[in-house]
């Protein structure tokens, strides 16, 4: 399976306002605080969608290496 990977997607990343809200639900976790569920279904999706836009980015780049 081929899949053209354009140049855009290595420059992937959460908006600035999207990571700084991952970081304050984060941070507010590890200072000991119990996250709301909401907070914490929150804070669950925003690690996965940056996980899956690394995964991206990774995979771009390795595409790219191999076709140079």
């Amino acid at each position: 399976l081929e899949v053209e990977m354009p140049d855009e997607l290595s420059r992937l990343q959460l908006p600035e306002g999207v990571e700084r809200r991952l970081h304050e639900l984060l941070d507010k976790q590890d200072s000991g605080q119990p996250l709301t569920d909401n907070e914490r279904r929150e804070a669950e999706g925003l690690a996965h969608m940056n996980d899956f836009l690394s995964l991206l980015r990774l995979r771009s780049e390795r595409l790219s290496k191999q076709a140079a």
